[in-house]
């Protein structure tokens, strides 16, 4: 079972300070158009990879654009073990569409 939540639970979640990891798997261009601020880069083909830089005593919440790949990445690291990955629900879209704040990555 793949764990999922929405943008506005995410969000309050941040405005409460709750200690988690946003896991951003676009590509560096794609990230030009915004990214949720304070989102760690891991550009999806690098996941395996950067296995051991993903937390296992906190959230982990990945997000693409629409929240289709990250629901696979999230998948996936399930399969590997790891347990409190999370995937949010509509990516960076339903984000954006709620008004919630983006910065612009300047690399």
């Amino acid at each position: 079972m793949i764990n999922e939540i929405d943008s506005e639970t995410l969000q309050a979640r941040i405005a409460a300070g709750e200690p988690l990891l946003l896991v951003d798997i676009r590509t560096p261009n794609e990230r030009l158009q915004g990214a949720i601020p304070h989102a760690l880069p891991m550009p999806m083909h690098t996941i395996p990879l950067r296995l051991s830089e993903l937390p296992t005593d906190q959230d982990v919440v990945l997000y693409c654009h629409s929240g289709a790949r990250s629901y696979q990445a999230t998948a996936y690291l399930v399969q590997h073990g790891l347990e409190r990955v999370i995937n949010l629900r509509g990516g960076i879209i339903a984000w954006a569409r709620h008004g919630f704040p983006l910065e612009i990555p300047t690399t």
